[in-house]
């Protein structure tokens, strides 16, 4: 089995962040105006470009028709490989499924911990034999002894590439987003307004006897709570209506250790996806269709965003998604909502497979039969 450097740190799901900059592309005329889209195309094209991934793994020439799959990818780390060359694994991934008639959106969570076979590839710097691993390290491996875009853009390659081996689906665009470019896209959006399902404590952010921001708990490498500080009181999100300032916002969505039903990252997962339709009816009513902000909004975007967009103008994918409504994508809880360990090789870790429904849930996206399996699994919609 190949070695490379793992970073076990827990580190802040950005799953959330990738899925607002694909909306701003979605959504953009949803509740605004043409006008405003025409505007908005050339400010994002501009700021975006067109990366491509290596032959044989990009769409060819794909058309704003039919049944389309978009891959979405967030990074555990900072991207900063120039500085540390560090292996960034992917901290959530995402396949956004929308119905050909284009008027219904599924997003269908891809557990970080799900054991996978991981093919062979080379990126000119590190040849990645085949083996199994956990589906978050593929990007690691594909970005291997890479800097800036081309480790973005050959990591990106490789968890395609897996994705295709593993659920037979060739996504027909990707986007991978960084850390400090959803601070920004907050900061302009401001708020952001949600309903908070359960209680949750943080184990990041809280105060001292004087009202100064602390840490509230000691954790290890692994992100696994040590103890609690005394005399510090954590930050804690309760039940009912919330308006979120960017950094309760994420705070929130970090939250896995501390939460009242005791579902850990599968909880994780639900608040980061009631989050997103949150933010994506923010961005529209509060930002694209804002002439004030929408030009900071779309260079914040441009700064936070890696797209892969297959040669497709952001117009044309807009025009063609005009009909997505934000409120109504559908999320669906991979495994039912429970984690489903299975043996793992040395050194992998802990990881968990997919069940047989779960497998027919991603062979839905791919045969674009999402409606029948909702229909027949009622129970695997979160509730957002």
């Amino acid at each position: 089995m190949p070695k490379e450097p793992r970073d076990k740190r827990r580190k802040s799901p950005l799953w959330a962040k990738v899925s607002l900059t694909l909306g701003a592309v979605l959504v953009v005329l949803s509740g605004g105006t043409i006008a405003i889209a025409k505007v908005a195309e050339g400010k994002v094209n501009n700021a975006l470009g067109d990366h491509k991934l290596p032959p044989g793994l990009a769409v060819k020439h794909a058309e704003i028709k039919g049944a389309k799959n978009i891959l979405l990818a967030s990074l555990d780390t900072r991207p900063s490989w120039s500085k540390t060359h560090l292996a960034s694994h992917t901290d959530s991934i995402i396949i956004l499924h929308i119905a050909a008639d284009h008027r219904q959106a599924y997003m269908l969570s891809v557990p970080r911990d799900t054991l996978v076979d991981i093919p062979q590839y080379n990126n000119g710097k590190y040849r990645n034999a085949e083996h199994h691993d956990k589906i978050n390290s593929a990007f690691a491996f594909g970005s291997m002894g890479l800097d800036g875009d081309e480790a973005i853009t050959q990591g990106m390659a490789l968890l395609t590439k897996t994705i295709q081996q593993q659920f037979g689906i060739t996504p027909d665009a990707e986007a991978v987003v960084n850390y400090s470019g959803f601070t920004d896209i907050m900061k302009i959006l401001g708020k952001v307004c949600m309903n908070v399902d359960e209680n949750v404590t943080s184990i990041h952010i809280g105060h001292d006897a004087n009202g100064k921001q602390a840490v509230p708990y000691i954790t290890d490498g692994a992100g696994i709570i040590k103890h609690k500080v005394p005399g510090v009181t954590p930050n804690k999100y309760t039940v009912g209506n919330h308006c979120f300032t960017p950094a309760e916002a994420l705070d929130f969505a970090r939250q896995r250790d501390l939460l009242a039903k005791h579902d850990g990252d599968y909880g994780r997962q639900r608040h980061q996806q009631q989050l997103l339709k949150a933010i994506l009816k923010t961005s529209v009513s509060e930002g694209l269709n804002s002439p004030t902000k929408l030009p900071s909004l779309l260079t914040a975007i441009g700064r936070a965003m890696t797209v892969f967009r297959q040669g497709i103008s952001l117009e044309d994918w807009a025009f063609g998604m005009r009909n997505v409504n934000p409120d109504t994508i559908i999320t669906l809880k991979t495994n039912a909502g429970k984690f489903n360990p299975v043996k793992a090789p040395p050194g992998v870790g802990s990881a968990e497979g997919l069940t047989p429904d779960s497998l027919d849930m991603f062979r839905a996206a791919k045969d674009d039969t999402m409606a029948a399996f909702v229909t027949a699994h009622p129970t695997w919609i979160a509730s957002t």
